[in-house]
């Protein structure tokens, strides 16, 4: 990369005689053409997305966009193998090579590299994409990671072998009023005040969920009996990458179960730790409304009546953009080529996902994104766990979501939750610790406690238990923006669009009974699903 200025002449040359177009690289002028904000210096990266402009030859023909692809890899002197420099090329070796992948539903088409490259070598690749005339925008497609909990693991607190209904009186205290009433905390052994529910349990007193489908955008869903999986086997599978998804080829496949994301020491970066499955889609799954209630069985979800659609989009390592913007697209009744229409689209996307960077509206989540809610979908995104600015978190701070914080039973902002302008609201998401504390005790009011599964990779008994973050926090509003929508059918009311969603659930939060600090905003107030289904129902 630091032998770019003594190799014009020789790329120059090898373009030529390769036929290629010469294209200028007038990089400073087109930063609004590409994104580059999530690449991590420790991480490597070999699969891109390119949107080709309406009109251009690469547009329509994949065959010239690999041409055109291949190019901006010469110009930026990369060839196949990694540290290989002019020499490399002056001894014969071989150019990087691009490869054409699929096209996505906004447009986008995914290519692949013929080798990983560092952080330096992809920006100088996409910058070269980003200067041909034919090019929109351009970005690697980096890959997104469940939001599931704080950097303190919650491995301490207890889990359930055997479900019965009292689990809800004596665990789920997210779903009552936050009035200050104690509620008993079996781990602390004393009644902690609860300031911090989401006032569910008063909001079924008007609606329930029924004749909505909330889509949960995750890692899947396991086989559970406490779980409505009427819609399981009709969701989707979106992960292409075979090595995400643990399938022995790549492509998509239909049914959005879970079938496990552990990884291998090593497996997804240099010094990453081997992880045990996470279950994170079917804890949420459980919280947005996929948790039968009434059951004689275990605990509760938010809108119980809805149906929840699960979309399988993280799996070993993550998941890419461009695999959650096509099953954003498809959730929301979008058409993607190579899937089945959806024959269920959701009036609500929960997505507890999430990554650094910003997201532009030309970006591929941004795109995906408006598309949604132009079909009248509201897109609920957790905030994310860092306890930073929100604003360097994607896809929580793009356009048009509802982005959600955490907070935990006093109603202080969780100490792990991301804040800033860019947030919506808060909702329950677990402190972890006594008294909401950045340290201490673990306690059991510190967690949010839905369905998981007790295998370490792939799913074996079905079990309950807690975990805490702002991925907690989201499927709590996802259920409540499907309840209020109920509630307006049951009314006989046309559905309220997205930005009617939006603001109401910001104007019915619940203050906080602690006050976040100046710097630390987390929104109007605490999810307040009694309230929010009240206004949604007033609205002519």
């Amino acid at each position: 990369m630091n032998q770019r200025s003594q190799m014009k002449l020789l790329v120059a040359s090898m373009l030529m005689a390769m036929g290629l177009p010469a294209v200028a690289a007038d990089i400073s002028a087109n930063t609004s053409r590409f994104d580059l904000s999530s690449v991590q210096e420790n991480q490597t990266y070999d699969h891109f997305v390119v949107l080709y402009r309406d009109g251009s030859t690469e547009r329509v023909q994949p065959t010239a966009a690999v041409q055109s692809l291949n190019a901006a890899a010469a110009r930026a002197n990369l060839v196949d193998q990694a540290g290989a420099g002019a020499q490399t090329l002056r001894s014969g070796g071989r150019l990087l090579n691009v490869s054409y992948g699929h096209r996505l539903a906004i447009g986008g088409d995914v290519v692949t590299t013929s080798r990983r490259l560092n952080a330096a070598e992809t920006r100088q690749f996409v910058q070269q994409l980003a200067a041909d005339p034919a090019v929109e925008f351009v970005q690697p497609d980096y890959m997104r990671q469940a939001v599931d909990r704080p950097t303190i693991s919650p491995a301490g607190a207890a889990t359930f072998t055997v479900p019965n209904d009292q689990y809800y009186a004596g665990y789920q205290w997210d779903y009552l009023s936050p009035g200050g009433t104690g509620f008993s905390d079996s781990s602390l052994g004393t009644s902690v005040a609860n300031w911090g529910g989401a006032n569910i349990q008063q909001a079924w007193t008007l609606a329930d969920g029924t004749g909505v489908v909330i889509a949960s955008l995750d890692t899947g869903v396991t086989n559970h009996p406490d779980l409505d999986l009427t819609l399981a086997s009709a969701g989707y599978d979106f992960i292409t990458d075979h090595t995400v998804s643990g399938r022995s080829t790549n492509g998509r496949v239909a049914g959005g179960w879970d079938t496990g994301d552990w990884t291998t020491a090593g497996q997804c970066g240099a010094g990453q730790a081997a992880e045990a499955s996470s279950w994170h889609g079917t804890h949420v799954f459980g919280t947005a409304g996929g948790e039968l209630t009434n059951n004689s069985t275990g605990m509760v979800g938010t809108a119980f009546g809805a149906k929840v659609l699960p979309v399988r989009v993280l799996g070993h390592c993550g998941g890419s953009d461009s695999d959650i913007a096509d099953a954003i697209t498809w959730a929301s009744g979008g058409h993607v080529t190579g899937v089945p229409d959806n024959a269920n689209p959701a009036k609500v996307i929960s997505l507890s996902l999430g990554g650094s960077g910003t997201c532009s509206s030309s970006s591929v989540l941004g795109r995906a994104i408006t598309g949604a809610t132009g079909r009248g979908t509201a897109v609920v995104v957790a905030a994310g766990n860092s306890n930073a600015n929100v604003s360097g978190f994607s896809p929580a701070n793009c356009a048009g979501v509802v982005a959600v914080a955490a907070t935990g039973i006093t109603s202080k902002r969780a100490f792990y939750s991301n804040y800033g302008n860019g947030i919506t609201l808060a909702a329950p998401g677990g402190g972890v610790y006594q008294n909401d504390g950045s340290s201490g005790t673990q306690a059991t009011t510190g967690f949010i406690w839905s369905t998981i599964n007790a295998g370490s990779t792939t799913p074996t008994t079905s079990t309950y238990g807690g975990m805490a973050g702002t991925s907690q926090a989201t499927p709590h509003v996802a259920g409540t923006v499907a309840l209020m929508q109920s509630y307006r059918l049951a009314l006989g009311k046309t559905l309220l669009t997205t930005a009617q969603v939006t603001s109401l659930l910001r104007s019915s939060a619940t203050v906080f009974h602690v006050t976040p600090p100046s710097n630390r905003q987390i929104g109007t107030g605490i999810l307040n699903a009694y309230a929010a289904v009240q206004a949604a129902g007033a609205q002519p």
